[in-house]
């Protein structure tokens, strides 16, 4: 017993380092009034004060300081913030906690020692780059108390290139003498002011916009330079809807820079690549191309055996290898001699192969999961390549999300910008969409049932495009001695009493540039109807769980009456079942027969259900054309998935 306490006596004594003082609660800055304080009751912490501002130097290098004052309101809000948190960069920035102070509901004032605070690897996943954590335990809180605390950085964000050198030049940013910033103004928690201001010199321009939202801005000149105020008022918690469009796209945010437009960045973006070199010739690689390309008459074949080739053997992992992270691409001997990479690292030995290929080829750059605005704020997230086609126009491509995938560029991330890094300088580009039949996937059943319930049959299933993706993936990238066992699953999907009696995916399924998957499946499921002497219930077998993981549109609410944003699907996609049912002699279709047919600008549906001879009929169609849907979308897209789940319904037969 004597030991525990000590211990906690400890503990106690490391966390807290100020004398005892005694504070008025009414005097700190921002503390709410009773009449706020009920007006946020509900929430579990109220922050008072979130602000950052900036001091940019001449080389585009900022000075943060990043300040936070929140009052805890429950138990939940106490334990969520026990703990303070903040993610950098070393190759680009450095961060330290200032200060760090509990202000009790009591009036007492607790510093903690700020020197305690914990710096370390952040957690990693594919991307190993060093990224860090500085990390303050703040300990037990109660509601009515106050946490203040103040962070310092040096640095920049978004851009990943070290610049060797003195310690203070990995500081600057790899367009030297540029400064951008993207803030985003939601919040989690109820916020009574957000505000976020930078002051650069006086020779430096910088353009804005404020975006899905309003604050209030100034801009004053000042004797150190020009300093710009964004502040938001009474900022509650963004309320998401469902498949929601991200974030970026919906809710309020601020983007700035001083590079004049998306021309300048291209033309950098090409410029320091060809300057470091990430694309010289290696004559192992070299011997690779001219290997893969033999035969290969097209400029198309060419271009897609050097792109599969690439997605499929470069394996997506980065490891930091120090100077040239980030904008820089490694070169080719690195890239071919290492295997892997992220995908800056994939595109450029894309690139490299085309180059040696004969080609004329590129590195762009591109915001995977949501749009880019004018402004010349870096936004990128995701690299790919662009090759110069015998028209003179460029087409891109993308080897890290094309991986067993019988397209070059994935419509996985159709209607999304791109910014090429060519000599002559780009402006934004934008992925077009992809029809719904370069994406189809069709189901064909043949099934005969009989009077005790007892399902048999064939269904073929065939997929192009991203369908033939999701469905081949058992093949390209599972266990050969599991694929029986994940083909019989999809028919346990529909009925736990399915039984597998053959099924042919010829000879070689792993072969995805070949053609498009097909796959035939022979079955029988013994109780699929539930019979009550004259009449049986059944679901159609192929509106019933089968193979729904490639049906994404299955996964949004339809419930939803009206949406206020944007909102996402996978893929555009074309999906087409069809299902013969042979009845016993003398049952009849009970069920009411249905037909129907819509079309619009986003979605299209037919289908009908009916009854010929001793047989059923069903045949559900619903075509939807894009990946990324505006508001105004969703009455036709609910409309038309909803039809199509119509179709699903259970059948009754009797006789």
């Amino acid at each position: 017993m004597k030991k525990t306490l000590f211990s906690l006596a400890l503990c106690f004594g490391v966390l807290l380092s100020a004398t005892a003082q005694v504070y008025d609660m009414n005097k700190f800055p921002g503390n709410p009034t009773p009449d706020v304080l009920e007006k946020y009751a509900g929430y579990d912490c109220l922050v008072l004060l979130d602000s950052t501002s900036v001091e940019v130097e001449a080389t585009g290098s900022g000075s943060f300081i990043i300040y936070k004052s929140l009052k805890i309101q429950t138990p939940k809000g106490a334990v969520a913030n026990r703990i303070v948190k903040y993610d950098y960069d070393p190759l680009t920035a450095f961060a330290e906690f200032r200060h760090v102070t509990i202000y009790r509901a009591n009036g007492d004032i607790l510093n903690l020692d700020v020197t305690k605070a914990c710096d370390y690897a952040a957690p990693a996943r594919s991307i190993y780059w060093g990224a860090r954590q500085i990390m303050m335990e703040v300990g037990r809180l109660e509601p009515g108390d106050i946490v203040e605390y103040k962070i310092r950085k040096k640095g920049f964000t978004y851009a990943l290139l070290a610049d060797g050198g003195d310690d203070d030049a990995r500081f600057i940013p790899p367009m030297r003498g540029h400064f951008y910033d993207i803030v985003p103004f939601w919040v989690e928690n109820p916020t009574l002011r957000k505000v976020y201001s930078v002051t650069l010199p006086k020779e430096k321009e910088m353009q804005y916009e404020f975006y899905q939202g309003e604050s209030s801005s100034s801009v004053y000149f000042q004797e150190e330079g020009k300093k710009y105020t964004f502040q938001m008022r009474d900022v509650l918690p963004f309320r998401a809807e469902p498949n929601m469009v991200d974030l970026f796209d919906a809710a309020p945010k601020l983007f700035m820079s001083s590079t004049p437009s998306w021309v300048d960045k291209s033309l950098w973006f090409n410029k320091v690549n060809e300057d470091y070199g990430s694309f010289e010739a290696l004559p192992e690689a070299q011997k690779k191309v001219d290997e893969l390309i033999k035969g290969k008459k097209t400029d198309m074949e060419k271009i897609a055996v050097l792109t599969h080739w690439v997605a499929d053997n470069i394996r997506y992992s980065g490891i930091s290898m120090g100077e040239g992270e980030g904008f820089t691409l490694h070169n080719t001997k690195m890239n071919y001699t290492d295997r892997c990479g992220v995908c800056k690292d994939i595109a450029g030995m894309l690139i490299s192969f085309l180059r040696m290929a004969g080609f004329e080829a590129y590195p762009a750059m591109t915001m995977a999961g949501s749009r880019v605005e004018k402004i010349a704020a870096d936004h990128f997230n995701h690299c790919v390549a662009v090759v110069k086609l015998s028209n003179g126009t460029y087409m891109p491509l993308d080897p890290t999300w094309v991986p067993f995938t019988r397209e070059l560029w994935s419509s996985a991330e159709q209607q999304q910008n791109y910014l090429p890094g060519v000599p002559e300088g780009s402006d934004l580009q934008l992925t077009p969409l992809s029809a719904p039949e370069n994406h189809y996937v069709r189901i064909k059943a043949e099934n005969r049932i009989d009077e005790k319930g007892r399902l048999q049959g064939q269904f073929t299933i065939t997929a192009e495009g991203q369908s033939d993706r999701a469905i081949r993936r058992i093949f390209t990238t599972g266990w050969q001695s599991e694929w029986q066992a994940s083909l019989e699953r999809e028919l346990l999907n529909v009925s736990p009493k399915a039984i597998l009696k053959k099924v042919d995916y010829g000879k070689a399924p792993k072969d995805y540039q070949a053609a498009p998957i097909r796959i035939t499946f022979t079955y029988e499921i013994p109780n699929y109807a539930v019979t009550t002497g004259s009449e049986l219930l059944f679901k159609p077998m192929v509106m019933n769980n089968l193979y729904d993981q490639v049906k994404t549109f299955l996964r949004l609410d339809t419930s939803l009456d009206k949406r206020q944003y944007g909102f996402k699907d996978a893929c555009s996609r074309l999906v087409e079942v069809d299902e013969t049912i042979r009845l016993p002699k003398g049952y009849q279709l009970v069920t009411f027969p249905k037909q129907g047919s819509l079309r619009s600008g986003c979605a299209d549906f037919i289908g009908f259900l009916q009854q010929d001879g001793n047989q059923i009929r069903l045949r559900s169609e619903i075509a939807l054309k894009k990946r990324v849907y505006e508001p105004e979308d969703w009455d036709d897209f609910r409309q038309a998935v909803e039809a199509y789940k119509q179709y699903g319904d259970y059948i009754i037969v009797s006789k």
